[in-house]
């Protein structure tokens, strides 16, 4: 049931990074097709990020309240739908209108799958647990820009939008077949009331600081999920598809590393040790690519390398936020610590949009390389107060 139940989950996770990459992974041919500029693709990734980061909250309290499953079917749907329409209507006014509507759909997908994995998997497999499901969100952001470029490039624009809502629609069927709607777990009434009537035990600055870390993780990866390719064309004078290569081996390599991550996850205390240390390391490989010319060769290496280690953080990660997260609601912790991700996404398309705008390509990576540093700084600020004992007890935990 458990093996079952992760499967259903990640391949939800799938969807909502093909989903949040969709556009991103575009962004090198939007400007010809809708006639826009990078500002205002910026614009509209962040208008997906800000109704993500207003809603994501509110439905991580839905998710204790209603059921998790329900909520990733909702998504599933709402997020296809919106694709769907872009790929009858690809116009920037309808973009805007989608990105409305799918960040309405991720909102839902972060509480629900992590509320799920934490009341269902066993506890010393839950760092592997999070790795998968994160490895299969990965995959999904991975699939973008070489599917997606791709069918823009040799047949129709049209076609990578309809792709990407035909991902969601296979997903949501086989997530229906394997799933028996009459079996839907009902959400436990009685734990979530109590989880909300108890004190808030913890420090407000912990749930602060778990805001601010998923903000400098969407920043930092952000910069090159969304905008490398963009800026090692008009700023480096690489070829696009040398480009989308480098790219694609970063996020694969991501995926990689998640797996990696897991394992260690699961046989280390010291989750921020390892977190500040790979970050660090990417800084550095982020500063020689900016400073140093380099063979394709070398930039796709370096590239996958980076990617190998901002992955091997994200399920030590999880495991933070899951230690501050009482039994039942799970759903409203991760959603809030969550809402950091968005936040990022919402300042970081517009600031490296303008840079792009300004011809200041290099500071794409410059800025990247400033966010893993100072992400390094917050995780070691974490573990320092682990150590000194200044973190409560999940058991202790309410919000």
């Amino acid at each position: 049931m458990h093996k079952k139940l992760l499967i259903q989950v990640s391949m939800a996770h799938l969807v909502s990074h093909l989903h949040i990459m969709t556009i991103p992974a575009l962004l090198p041919i939007l400007p010809q097709v809708m006639g826009v500029s990078f500002i205002q693709l910026g614009m509209a990734i962040g208008v997906f990020n800000v109704v993500s980061a207003l809603v994501q909250a509110p439905l991580g309290f839905m998710v204790d309240r209603v059921g998790a499953k329900a909520m990733l079917i909702g998504a599933l749907i709402v997020g296809s739908l919106s694709f769907a329409l872009l790929g009858i209507w690809p116009t920037f006014p309808m973009l805007l209108l989608v990105m409305c509507t799918a960040g309405l759909a991720n909102g839902v997908y972060h509480p629900a799958d992590y509320a799920l994995l934490s009341q269902s998997m066993e506890p010393e497999r839950m760092g592997r647990a999070f790795s998968i499901h994160t490895f299969a969100g990965f995959t999904g952001a991975a699939l973008a820009p070489p599917v997606l470029l791709g069918l823009a490039q040799l047949i129709d624009i049209r076609w990578a939008f309809i792709f990407s809502s035909g991902v969601g629609i296979i997903a949501l069927f086989l997530f229906l077949l394997s799933t028996d709607l009459s079996a839907i777990e009902e959400p436990n009434f009685q734990t979530n009331k109590d989880s909300e009537k108890r004190p808030l035990a913890t420090p407000i600055i912990r749930f602060v600081s778990f805001v601010i870390l998923f903000m400098l993780l969407s920043l930092s990866t952000g910069a090159i999920e969304k905008f490398s390719v963009s800026a090692l064309v008009e700023g480096f004078s690489v070829p696009l598809l040398l480009a989308n290569q480098g790219l694609t081996a970063f996020l694969c390599f991501s995926a990689f590393g998640v797996l990696v991550g897991g394992y260690l996850a699961d046989r280390t205390a010291r989750h921020g040790y390892l977190a500040a240390g790979a970050f660090f390391l990417a800084a550095f490989l982020v500063v020689l690519i900016t400073i140093i010319e380099l063979s394709s060769v070398m930039l796709v290496i370096l590239l996958g390398l980076i990617g190998f280690l901002t992955g091997l953080v994200a399920p030590s990660r999880d495991m933070l936020v899951r230690a501050a997260s009482p039994k039942g609601a799970e759903g409203r912790v991760f959603g809030i610590a969550s809402t950091g991700f968005n936040i990022g996404g919402v300042l970081g398309p517009l600031f490296l949009g303008y840079l792009l705008d300004l011809n200041l390509s290099k500071g794409v990576f410059w800025s990247a390389a400033v966010f893993m540093m100072l992400t390094s700084v917050l995780m070691l600020w974490q573990e320092y107060r682990n150590i000194n004992q200044l973190i409560t007890t999940p058991e202790e935990v309410s919000i």
